[in-house]
């Protein structure tokens, strides 16, 4: 016999899983970000592009070390709480909502630009009223969608994470043997003129668009299998594509559009300009396919492309619904903001309070039909959240210098016993001087994004003073914890229940199959948690009705039965199993199919169990299984 601890929170996603999502959220910003930063960094695109890649690079290694030691949910905001104190884990939390809101803005406004800029009917939806009518509908449905619970395919995801990686080092590979010149991007750089210094700084923070999505792998850190190992190794992974093909991508873009001089005198480059000036702004990386000129493949390649960019950004709109949406919950559950935001839907489970609230600011947002303005209110909440997560690790190497780092940082400087990490230091200049640069060269942008800190600033002391709390201790609403043992038997008998359904044969054959050496019987009951929710968001109905079951099978099995029900994404469950069956050396697993199975996830865990089996595996079909309710009808 040996302790066992059984959590609630189930640690599935490996680096691959961590290493696909987040590039389907970072990778998709470069089909509006290269049109923003050349119509400001006209040739220079290319070296703004090298900048914020270092910047990105620095802050993956700050996000890096961070999550290693707290693999919680929360990016910058938990790395806050641990160096600081609750307010400035608010302070980092508010920063990180402004960019949730602005990724699903920005996000959704392009969709309809690249979808228009395909078929010559659809032409209206690349410019106002169509561009921005179609936005709105797209956040319309995506809130939807997530408040509903709708689940989520985690293989088709990291599918098209792949296939978008491979398109873009496609296109770079065409682009350098087709139309990359070297020649073309020294003559479009006229250094001081073309582009202006000024216009050359506004551009690097607006680059910083580029990396949206690098708070996601920390944000899935509680999902993460072995997450000292797998968060670093996924971010390294992250960096390194995305480095590879922001580095080459805008000198093909800007060797097929390069910088010109018009009759007025100005320079520009088709990749900067507007749709109704020619230009391709809207969806820069079409413009760049148009003009690669692949012959008969021309219009299949473009379609492709658009279609691909498309879907993308409408994938990167959606999970900026989710950040929404977990964040809202996170802030919730630590007393940041009123409760009322985090209710969680009596029928779906999701936080539908908070996804309706910032949804509709996005779609306000995106009224005005300025990208321009959306990514500089973006690299202003990023820079901001960005050079927090900077200091909360500079921090921590003093508050926390015995602390278990599972990955350190590369530089550091050791300063009377300290070890200061230097790519903590030099990250945070960078991100603290591009902050600087954005309120100081945008008025209107300085004037929302205070706006948005100081409405934070008065919601939180408010709430926090109505509820009793001061403002920096940290306050954490209780959770019911699932029903447990805290041992679990070795060699003993694993009886999945799938689909919320009692099977009494099941458990028979459990029974049966441990009855030889009066092995334990341990009982899992899987509960599906929305992609929309964090996994360890409440979900009462599908709680009590998972205990339930469990209290009916402790009638059916008695004493020997050691139970508990886990929280799992759709299809995770069958590896949640494999492990545990590893961890306790089960001799079998039995597991029931319910009838008329018609979830996919329950399919998924099946498959999953029958290709890493770690022992014998039983598949009870049992017809006559049976609801909650339709137990507490047979009863009475």
């Amino acid at each position: 016999m040996a302790e066992r601890r059984l959590h609630g929170l189930q640690r599935v996603l490996g680096t691959n899983a961590l290493f696909s999502t987040a590039y389907g959220n970072v990778g998709s910003s470069i089909y509006y970000a290269l049109g923003l930063v050349a119509g400001f960094a006209l040739g220079l695109t290319p070296v703004v592009f090298l900048i914020t890649g270092v910047i990105f690079y620095l802050t993956a290694a700050t996000y890096a070390e961070a999550t290693s030691m707290y693999p919680e949910a929360g990016g910058s905001s938990s790395f806050a709480r641990r160096a600081f104190n609750e307010f400035w884990s608010f302070f980092a939390a508010w920063g990180q909502m402004l960019n949730y809101t602005i990724t699903i803005a920005i996000s959704s406004y392009f969709v309809p630009h690249y979808i228009g800029g395909l078929f010559e009917p659809l032409e209206f939806l690349r410019s106002a009223p169509g561009d921005v009518i179609f936005a709105i509908a797209v956040i319309g449905v995506l809130a939807t969608i997530n408040i509903v619970g709708a689940k989520e395919s985690a293989g088709v995801n990291i599918a098209l994470a792949v296939t978008d990686f491979l398109t873009q080092v496609l296109l770079v590979g065409l682009g350098m043997f087709l139309v990359f010149s070297p020649e073309t991007l020294i003559d479009n750089v006229q250094l001081g003129v073309a582009p202006e210094w000024k216009d050359f700084l506004i551009a690097i923070p607006i680059g910083m668009v580029a990396y949206t999505g690098i708070e996601t792998i920390s944000n899935m850190a509680e999902e993460a299998r072995d997450a000292g190992t797998t968060v670093p190794a996924a971010i390294k992974r992250v960096v390194i594509a995305v480095f590879a093909i922001y580095a080459f991508l805008p000198m093909v873009a800007l060797s097929a559009l390069p910088v010109t001089k018009g009759a007025d005198g100005q320079y520009s480059t088709l990749l900067g300009l507007p749709e109704d000036q020619g230009g391709f702004a809207g969806d820069p990386i079409l413009g760049v396919v148009k003009n690669m000129e692949l012959g008969f493949l021309q219009q299949p390649t473009q379609i492709y492309v658009g279609l691909l960019a498309a879907t993308i950004l409408f994938l990167a709109t959606n999970a900026g619904v989710i950040g929404v949406s977990r964040l809202v919950y996170s802030m919730g559950v630590h007393r940041q903001m009123p409760d009322g935001l985090r209710t969680l839907h009596p029928r779906f489970g999701t936080p539908w309070v908070g996804i309706l609230l910032f949804s509709g600011l996005a779609a306000l947002a995106v009224i005005p039909g300025q990208a321009e303005f959306l990514s500089n209110m973006y690299a202003f909440g990023a820079m901001l959240s960005f050079t927090i997560a900077h200091l909360s690790v500079i921090a921590l190497r003093r508050r926390e210098p015995d602390f278990d780092r599972p990955y350190r940082g590369p530089g550091n400087i050791t300063i009377r016993g300290v070890s200061y990490p230097l790519f903590a230091i030099v990250g945070g200049l960078g991100t603290g001087i591009a902050f600087v640069v954005v309120v100081g060269l945008h008025p209107a942008v300085a004037l929302a994004g205070v706006g948005w800190m100081v409405s934070g600033l008065i919601i939180y002391p408010l709430y926090r003073r109505n509820q009793g709390l001061d403002l920096r201790t940290t306050h954490k609403i209780a959770t019911p914890e699932a029903v447990v043992d805290h041992e679990a038997e070795y060699e003993s008998v694993i009886v999945a229940l799938l689909g919320l359904r009692y099977s009494r044969g099941a458990m028979a054959t459990a029974s049966r199959v441990a009855a030889k050496r009066r092995r334990g019987i341990y009982l899992m009951v899987p509960i599906v948690v929305p992609q929309s929710s964090p996994i360890d968001a409440r979900m009462p109905e599908q709680e009590r009705a998972a205990e339930a079951l469990i209290e009916e099978a402790r009638l059916q099995i008695g004493n020997r039965l050691q139970a508990r029900w886990v929280k799992v994404r759709a299809g995770q469950f069958g590896r949640v199993v494999v492990e545990d069956a590893r961890t306790t050396k089960a001799r079998a697993i039995v597991m029931s199919i319910p009838p008329r199975a018609g979830s996919g996830s329950i399919y998924r865990s099946i498959d999953t169990v029958m290709a890493e089996r770690p022992c014998r595996v039983i598949l009870q079909s049992d017809p006559e299984s049976r609801t909650v309710l339709e137990l507490e009808r047979t009863r009475s």
